[in-house]
């Protein structure tokens, strides 16, 4: 149990605000915030949130209560664990009274040894000798001791082995910094080193204030031959494509001022604070991916994009437009001058003058036609129908229906096509799309495999579609995938060929005759696959829960034919850690792998 005086600081520091903004887009009203009811279906927002009183009221279907009351009600918890999550959620540690000891954070010692390196980091940063250098950098870019401190910046000698020692002499394990990416290690002779060396070090944090992850920054002239910036790898407790980099101290403003400014990288971040934006977060190494836009899309709906105005930025800002709109966020495109950056552009010509750029932000269609204009896209018939297919994208990707319509009426004006047309052209690519995922007819399920996996190669064929086309993924699958998440055995050699060879056009010589069949049947088909990265988020989800759901039937079949109740405990404690992982992971997959398992005559007692 959660003694009582824990349970009143829960819910005295939880922000009702920011937990209800996890499950629904919340709208400023005075003092008040309110959205369509998360528990009925409605047309007019009856539904509100008082945060100086913490609690929530819909006046539509008569739902209220505070913070816990709508957890247990929105996930389906008992209060213990809704007391839990909403500790979770605010960085507060509870500590429990009980019999039987509660398992364990499976990744706790992960996040210890990263409180343990920001820690080392920081120390170093404020040694009057050691961080010197590190200061002076961070001065010389308008980074003020209170930002820095705020952000938890850290300075890693350019040392091999600083980091390390100092984890030896308090006995932390050197494998799981490996693990955790705060060590490497040599290929040939084993030992392990600092990854991080001269480096300005940038904490990455979860919502939750914990650190998952860090970014570093060379200061070192004579290292041509390091990368500038350098980042810890995947990693059980950090996966890049779902964390903003500033967002766990920039959400709530963010809701205040009802937009997000969305940088390249740590610095424009960090740079911005120090000039009083501190509604700035940016993506981590990726492209904008679908789980980041949903992050932004609990704190408000206007995002202005602020990345470089070259051809690779400009690039940058549209695809990720793209994803926004997905979301049903609503992107606008912020111009800076040639070869300036949001850091470079505060620092040498202060704030007001980046606030003028935010002021003349372009909607991300209004910006895609501007540039169309620009290079006579719409001076004859021939390109104008190809900057129709320029901008057909942005059109399918606007989830938000009224924004949709008021997208193709503005194409529809400037090109002169009418509406008809582009709402076919669009109906048209959502047919598309379904016919790259079909699969062969003729599929059947391996042995060993639950006959539920036979539905589950839509996703394989995708991902692999997906980079065939595009190389540059290759890499991105591999930090999240292996050979044996893939199911169907002829997809799995095609995985295993493209991780060898990004580049393939053609099956090898030595591939297995059906696996060179499909392989051959992707690399012609004509289907064309839009939003590549959503289709890329959600296939590779949809394996990896594919693999979840294969251990978990393991572990169901193992519990049922245990005869020791120690080990029938054992086992359902493992199934009950797996199947949090797939409810964190897909909730759709979770809720159909649950219902499978609930509904086996056969099931034990000890079963999630």
């Amino acid at each position: 149990m959660i003694p009582d005086d824990q349970v009143d600081e829960v819910r005295a520091r939880a922000d009702i605000v920011d937990i209800v903004s996890e499950h629904v887009q919340l709208k400023k009203s005075g003092k008040e915030y309110k959205a369509n009811c998360p528990f009925h279906d409605e047309r007019t927002p009856s539904f509100y949130v008082v945060p100086d009183k913490g609690f929530y009221k819909c006046f539509g279907c008569g739902k209220s209560g505070d913070v816990f009351s709508f957890v247990m009600e929105r996930m389906g918890l008992d209060f213990v664990e809704a007391v839990r999550h909403v500790a979770a959620r605010s960085g507060i540690e509870i500590r429990e009274v009980s019999r039987e000891r509660e398992e364990e954070d499976p990744h706790r010692a992960l996040y210890e040894l990263n409180t343990f390196a920001r820690e080392f980091f920081r120390k170093n940063l404020t040694d009057p000798e050691t961080g010197a250098v590190a200061r002076k950098y961070l001065a010389d870019r308008g980074v003020t001791e209170e930002v820095a401190e705020r952000f938890g910046l850290g300075w890693a000698p350019d040392e091999w082995t600083a980091l390390r020692d100092t984890a030896a002499k308090l006995g932390l394990d050197e494998d799981l910094m490996v693990e955790v990416g705060l060590l490497g290690r040599r290929e040939r002779t084993g030992d392990a080193y600092d990854r991080f060396r001269g480096r300005i070090i940038f904490p990455i944090e979860g919502l939750s204030g914990k650190v998952v992850g860090f970014g570093g920054r060379i200061l070192a002239q004579d290292r041509s031959d390091a990368p500038k910036y350098l980042n810890s790898p995947e990693t059980p407790i950090y996966h890049k494509g779902s964390v903003l980099y500033g967002l766990s101290g920039a959400r709530h403003t963010i809701r205040r001022e009802e937009c997000a400014l969305v940088v390249e990288g740590y610095m424009d971040v960090v740079s911005l604070a120090s000039h009083g934006f501190g509604n700035a977060v940016a993506p981590l190494g990726t492209a904008m991916t679908e789980e980041q836009a949903r992050l932004l899309s609990r704190y408000t709906t206007k995002v202005v994009l602020l990345f470089d105005s070259d051809s690779a930025g400009l690039k940058a800002t549209f695809r990720a437009g793209d994803v926004l709109l997905a979301e049903k966020l609503h992107p606008a495109a912020a111009t800076l001058p040639p070869g300036e950056d949001p850091d470079s552009l505060v620092r040498s010509e202060g704030a007001e003058a980046l606030q003028r750029h935010l002021d003349d932000a372009m909607d991300v269609l209004d910006r895609k036609l501007q540039i169309l204009e620009e290079k006579g896209y719409f001076r004859s018939i021939e390109r104008t129908r190809s900057a129709v297919d320029r901008v057909l994208p942005t059109l399918r990707a606007a989830a938000d229906p009224a924004l949709r319509d008021i997208y193709v009426a503005k194409v529809s004006d400037r090109t002169g096509v009418r509406r008809d047309t582009l709402e076919e052209e669009i109906r048209k690519e959502g047919r598309r799309t379904r016919a790259v995922g079909t699969p062969p007819p003729a599929q059947t399920a391996p042995r060993g495999r639950p006959p539920s996996t036979v539905l589950r190669m839509g996703p394989e064929r995708e991902l692999l579609a997906i980079m065939i086309r595009n190389p540059e993924y290759v890499e991105r699958v591999a930090e999240w995938l292996g050979p044996d998440d893939f199911v169907d055995s002829a997809y799995r050699a095609i995985f295993q060929t493209l991780l060898d060879d990004p580049e393939l056009r053609s099956p090898p010589p030595s591939m297995d005759p059906v696996a060179a069949a499909r392989f051959t049947e992707l690399l012609n088909d004509p289907a064309e696959i839009p939003h590549v990265g959503r289709v890329f988020e959600k296939a590779v989800t949809r394996i990896r829960a594919a693999a979840l759901d294969a251990r978990l039937e393991a572990l169901h079949r193992r519990v049922r034919e245990a005869t020791d109740e120690t080990e029938k405990r054992t086992l359902a404690q493992e199934k009950f850690t797996l199947s949090k992982e797939l409810r964190d992971l897909d909730p759709e997959y979770w809720a159909s792998t649950l219902r499978r398992i609930q509904n086996d005559p056969q099931r034990e007692q000890h079963n999630p």
